[in-house]
């Protein structure tokens, strides 16, 4: 466990200046901020928003979508339990129907490695057009380009956010605060309490440099598939695979990855296909050993994934069968994070709690994506499978210290156990519509989050389209 070193103690780096672009916000009070334009955030957004709350959306980048686009996580994995029940909808399911809808997306389909039942390509540009929209439609305000650098505490309530952009600083006043960062920015700075990477010695699964390559033939990529299948991920779905366009995803090329001997701590090749014929994204690339809450070891990880990339393309081109022919298209915005710091919040969901698919009374959400930890230190996975979907209980958004501030997305209150399965993109989707939900609440009960009626807050979520797994007597309530 660790405690923040900023916050309440820190020197203040608060300030308005009078230029007309930022004063617009700062002499706003917003009833909820969102800090952080990523799948959590998003969803967080339009659901206080559209709940009636005064919501601002800050995003440090020019576009939101976080690690799916600035770091070419995709697809999406997974909305479904390995049964191919649905068990994320909601907001999150309305934005895969908005991609489906511009061609963006071909919804749901199966997963050729078998790893999970199903994942949801879609295309990156699309779905910054898409969150956007549906962010401004729900009636939240974005500020974009703005990094949240402090936060002004009164005992154990957030004032105001410091934020600074190319118009100096400014102070963001708001109510309620939701911290969808990724990395537990707001959290931190507020003095609140924190855990980072696993218990033992704090060391955080690796990051990844993504890329996207065109010029793939994926017919030859099957090909060989079929014919060396014990070179492949052992639930590899061959009897679909002759069934679709495409492999969706290949895992495997075991022997002739062995045989290229790349500096690079990965068993095999990880890749899936895009929106376009011939179009991959290739999640290979692996950094070990490094903090993603580090400005010099986030260099470090920058430099090593774009010489890991340049290593991979001419590898892929010189060896695996399919590639002779491929073109690097691009390289992401920033490096993949899986792992940095978390809250500690009210309750601790544990590695039991995913595989034994504990129910709770306060459930905010459903996951079924298996526990997946990528090695912090060395080249392999430690995998559980998860056969049915497990609740995530509303305690675990409410991190102790901070009576105002709600997390959402993989910063929540979990184990590092925990935190491998409800890390990925569709289940911080369905948490964050929960923590935009509760904020909502809030301002129309004149309450803090720990004060919110539970009953009520599922009530609302189920209303809204979210997928939760209630007792008879909760429903009654």
């Amino acid at each position: 466990m660790m405690r923040a070193k900023r916050g309440r103690n820190a020197s203040p780096l608060l300030c308005t200046y009078d230029e007309e672009e930022m004063k617009e916000y700062s002499e706003k009070n917003y009833d909820v901020i969102v800090a952080g334009g990523g799948p959590a955030g998003i969803t967080a957004a339009i659901a206080a928003a559209r709940n009636g709350a005064k919501t601002l959306l800050v995003e440090r980048y020019g576009f939101l979508d976080g690690q799916s686009s600035a770091s070419l996580v995709y697809p999406w994995m997974s909305f479904h339990d390995l049964q191919g029940h649905q068990v994320i909808q909601g907001i999150a399911q309305e934005i895969v129907e908005r991609l489906i809808a511009l061609d963006a997306s071909p919804g749901h389909v199966p997963d050729t490695i078998g790893y999970v039942s199903m994942l949801t390509p879609f295309d990156v540009e699309a779905f910054k057009y898409v969150a956007q929209e549906m962010v401004l439609q729900a009636g939240a305000d974005l500020l974009f380009h703005t990094w949240v650098t402090d936060a002004a505490v009164k005992g154990e309530t957030i004032d105001a956010l410091g934020g600074v952009n190319k118009s100096g600083r400014a102070e963001l006043h708001g109510k309620i605060f939701i911290d969808a960062t990724g990395d537990a920015d707001v959290a931190y700075f507020a003095g609140a309490e924190l855990a980072k990477g696993r218990e033992a010695d704090g060391a955080t699964q690796p990051m990844t440099m993504n890329f996207r390559l065109g010029g793939v033939d994926m017919e030859q990529v099957r090909d060989y598939m079929e014919k060396h299948r014990d070179e492949f991920y052992p639930a590899t779905r061959y009897d679909i695979l002759n069934q679709l366009p495409y492999p969706t995803g290949v895992q495997g090329f075991y022997t002739i990855w062995k045989e290229g001997n790349l500096p690079i701590p990965r068993q095999q090749l990880l890749f899936f296909a895009g929106m376009r014929p011939g179009e991959i994204g290739v999640n290979t690339s692996r950094i070990i050993g490094l903090d993603a809450t580090s400005a010099d070891d986030l260099t470090k990880a920058e430099i090593e994934g774009r010489r890991q990339v340049m290593l991979l393309v001419r590898f892929l081109r010189e060896r695996v069968p399919g590639f002779a022919d491929c073109y690097l298209i691009t390289t992401p915005t920033q490096i993949g994070v899986r792992e940095t710091r978390r809250i500690i919040g009210e309750y601790v969901l544990a590695g039991d709690d995913v595989t034994q698919a504990h129910r709770f009374p306060d459930s905010i959400a459903r996951s079924a994506y298996p526990i997946d930890i990528h090695d912090p230190k060395a080249a392999g996975n430690v995998t559980f499978d998860v056969k049915l979907d497990h609740d995530i209980p509303y305690r675990c958004l409410l991190p102790k210290g901070v009576k105002n501030l709600l997390a959402a997305g993989r910063i929540i209150s979990v184990t590092h156990e925990a935190f491998a399965a409800i890390r990925v993109t569709p289940p911080v989707m369905a948490i964050g519509q929960a923590a935009g939900t509760a904020a909502a609440l809030c301002i129309r009960h004149n309450i803090h989050p720990r004060d919110v009626n539970i009953r009520e807050l599922q009530h609302l979520l189920i209303a809204q389209g979210a997928s939760l797994v209630l007792a008879k007597s909760q429903l009654e309530n």
